[in-house]
């Protein structure tokens, strides 16, 4: 593991209760958007664990995007 993968892995696990966070609030109101075609609204305990299930990945992706713009802020200083 090279130290731009470290890094990722440490702004994920900074980042990951915004990110669940986050999930399980948008997982509550597409459960509440989804109750006007007949399907039941999430209960809370629900919307938080699937919100900390896909919260991981969508972290992860944002991290490496965060990484990534670290990567050309710092190209454009050492110019």
């Amino acid at each position: 593991m090279n130290q731009r993968d470290r890094s990722v892995v440490r702004i994920t696990l900074l980042l990951y209760p915004l990110g669940a966070g986050a999930m399980a609030v948008n997982v509550f109101f597409a459960s509440l958007i989804f109750s006007w075609i007949g399907l039941p609204v999430l209960s809370t305990g629900w919307s938080i664990g699937v919100g900390c299930l896909i919260g991981a990945p969508a972290t992860w992706f944002f991290a490496r995007h965060i990484r990534h713009l670290m990567d050309v802020a710092d190209d454009r200083t050492t110019k």
